[in-house]
């Protein structure tokens, strides 16, 4: 097998050999045994390239100078001996006749090459027959776009959008128009030179000079969203996604990751997300998974719903009744697992409401542990979920801010509580409630009085990293240094505000109305201060704030029921 990392390597050259080609798409756990070897900035993927060679996966490999990270690569792979066939492609950054010429003579070097390594013969005829002919879609569909998404990753994708997913990444879409007929008759110098022009005639990357071309793929009427892939370190893709944001009228999520699995949690929540945005993506029957059992127990008028929000930190219940109203709530720490502190969360709430456990209807479940609830009916993203909690509370709501215990989010609704769009914190815990926990542990202190001490402060501090183990380290200094502990604490309130406030203005201000705060950050009164000051608007918040999410779910159980109720009538 041999493995390439770019739409423009000639794999059909290879098929003239006999041999299979594959995209090298690993996505390690981690890089334990390319950061041995491999400069700590270099991009992930390049660490994934070397990670792969290391573990003995990848004995035939191709690369392409398409930039200093794959020329650091290649030298990095080459000098480990570990690969019997490797090979740095020479790309050029246009399409023109001269550029086409040299790269035709690039693509003649490259069969030598392998000839002289595997000692096999070239197959005119097996060339030719390997291209194949794509068709055009005319269905709806979702474009994956920007860098290359490992096979995991465009799984996940495919698995959880109701939609045609087209992957047209740089390794994605690779699409050759070839007139086979006139192929036959070429002597190898033409045979090369047109096989040059269709390889570099493909939709250009963003590192080719005239990528203007690439504006065909935002203006297909089929396409009715884009997620955009971009990878840490890498520059090219990042300038483009800021370029199409703010001329493409479909729904967009940029997902960024480092090329390991470890941020899959979250990719998976984005992604959910994104789907129930989409218009058309889902069957939006209000009756669906509406069990027989179900509707007999509605006839009588009197029933309940239950929304249940799994979050990392605790987990929270809503009981509404036949009306729609909180007739109970609850919640309590996240324990040893989802399934376990559901249940238990929910058996409380159902005592607390005066009801029986089989007067409830339906059951909707959000959350990062959402999916492990069985007694759930169905799953929704805790992004919509909270969407519709806060428009519940309060319908002037445009702006949520959620900071729960592992991230951080900021979602923009319209009137109805439907996302317009949303922005997350990446995998790192700083500014979320986990990166308060540990504050709050360092400086000998509950969160209750963490967040009113800061309100004391009288001398500014500030706290310079963002990261928990650099800021722990940093206050444990302050404190060393005498610094009083309400200073500290409000230079700890004032940096959360920065982080969370530059990703709440990253969603624009192009929509008037109020900022709402959910999650049991909400509490903290003097992140609430930091940050009113850092947007420059007042937070709405409510007493329910940490049970926006399941608030969310219920709502949604019950609109279900309400529908599948009126549909029977």
């Amino acid at each position: 097998m041999i493995y390439y990392v770019c739409k423009y390597t000639p794999i059909e050259l290879f098929r003239g050999f006999g041999e299979e080609c594959s995209v090298l798409e690993e996505m390690p756990e981690n890089f334990e045994q390319s950061d041995q070897i491999a400069h700590a900035n270099l991009c992930g993927f390049g660490k994934s390239v070397i990670q792969a060679v290391l573990e003995g996966k990848v004995e035939q490999l191709v690369l392409v100078n398409c930039c200093d990270s794959m020329r650091r690569v290649y030298d990095i792979v080459e000098s480990t001996g570990k690969c019997k066939f490797l090979y740095m492609l020479d790309l050029p950054h246009d399409d023109n006749e001269c550029e086409k010429v040299k790269f035709a003579g690039t693509i003649r070097r490259l069969k030598k090459a392998y000839e002289a390594y595997s000692g096999k013969v070239f197959d005119k005829r097996a060339f030719i027959k390997s291209f194949i002919t794509s068709e055009m879609n005319t269905e709806p569909y979702i474009g994956v776009l920007g860098v290359r998404v490992s096979g995991i990753l465009e799984d996940m994708i495919r698995d959880n959008i109701q939609m045609d997913v087209e992957n047209l990444t740089c390794t994605g879409g690779r699409k050759l128009s070839v007139v086979q007929d006139e192929m036959w008759n070429m002597e190898e110098e033409e045979l090369f030179l047109s096989y040059a022009d269709v390889l570099l005639g493909q939709m250009p990357c963003f590192r080719m000079n005239r990528s203007i071309r690439r504006n065909r793929l935002y203006l297909d009427p089929n396409l009715k969203g884009i997620i955009y892939h971009t990878i840490k370190f890498c520059d090219y893709y990042g300038f483009e996604y800021a370029s199409i944001k703010r001329d493409i009228k479909v729904p967009l999520l940029k997902i960024e990751t480092d090329f390991t699995s470890q941020s899959a949690g979250q990719l998976l929540t984005r992604i959910q997300a994104f789907e129930e945005t989409i218009e058309g993506s889902e069957d939006m029957d209000p009756g669906k998974g509406i069990s027989e059992e179900a509707r007999k127990k509605m006839e009588s008028g009197i029933f309940y719903v239950a929304g249940i929000d799994s979050g990392s930190t605790s987990t929270d219940v809503v009981i509404l009744d036949q009306d729609g109203k909180i007739k109970s709530t609850m919640i309590i720490p996240t324990g040893g697992g989802a399934m376990m502190s559901a249940e238990k969360s929910l058996d409380l709430a159902i005592e607390k409401a005066g009801i029986k456990k089989e007067e409830i209807v339906r059951i909707d479940t959000t959350g990062y542990g959402r999916s492990y609830i069985d007694s759930g009916d169905d799953s929704i993203t805790e992004i919509t979920c909270h969407a519709k909690g806060a428009n519940y509370l309060n319908p002037n709501v445009r702006t949520i801010i959620d900071i729960g215990g592992q991230d951080i989010k900021a979602i923009s609704i319209d009137g109805q509580g439907a996302v317009k769009n949303f922005l997350m914190n990446d995998k790192c815990a700083a500014g979320t409630g986990r990166f308060l926990e540990m504050m709050a542990k360092t400086l000998g202190l509950s969160l209750e009085e963490m967040s009113v001490k800061g309100l004391e402060w009288k001398h500014n501090i500030v706290i310079s990293s963002m990261c928990t183990v650099f800021a722990e380290s940093e206050v444990v200094s302050l404190v060393a240094q005498n610094k009083d502990v309400a200073d500290i604490i409000h230079g700890l309130n004032v940096s959360v505000a920065s982080k969370v406030g530059a990703l709440a203005a990253r969603l624009g201000k192009d929509h008037p109305g109020e900022y709402m705060m959910t999650g049991g950050v909400a509490k903290n009164q003097g992140i609430i201060q930091a940050l009113e000051e850092k947007l420059g608007a007042k937070l709405y918040i409510c007493d329910e704030a940490q049970l926006c999410g399941a608030l969310g779910a219920a709502l949604f159980a019950y609109e279900k029921c309400k529908g599948s109720a009126e549909e029977t009538r």
